[in-house]
């Protein structure tokens, strides 16, 4: 079951907008990085890696061992920037972990795969 949709994509591809072009408030980068995170979940359901952008959200997904207790075994955590520039494909995946940006832990946490986001993508 995908992941329940709380930003409307038109809201969030105006916030994604606002970003691209350097007129981003706080609110605008904590919009578009929770809908990418929900872009994200819808793409890849499940609940085998949580994705982690503080302090504007986080979202489980990719199919595999659901995760319960304690902290989860795969594990993606970035700060707002690095996750922007990663979902609308303005820095590559490889690139974002050799410099440190990216901390991914996890058999499970390579997401490369699946960035950048078609839907965060300009039109």
């Amino acid at each position: 079951m995908p992941a329940r949709r709380r930003t409307d994509p038109a809201v969030g591809r105006l916030a994604l907008a606002a970003w691209r072009d350097g007129h981003a408030e706080r609110r605008d980068v904590t919009t578009a990085v929770r809908f990418t995170l929900e872009e994200l979940a819808g793409i890849a359901p499940g609940h085998a890696v949580e994705v982690r952008v503080p302090p504007a959200g986080a979202v489980q997904a990719v199919e595999g061992p659901r995760h319960t207790r304690g902290t989860p075994p795969n594990v993606v955590e970035t700060d707002t920037e690095t996750w922007l520039g990663l979902a609308t494909g303005e820095l590559a995946w490889a690139d974002a972990v050799a410099a440190g940006r990216v901390r991914a832990s996890g058999e499970r946490a390579d997401l490369s795969w699946l960035l950048p986001l078609q839907a965060a993508r300009p039109r």
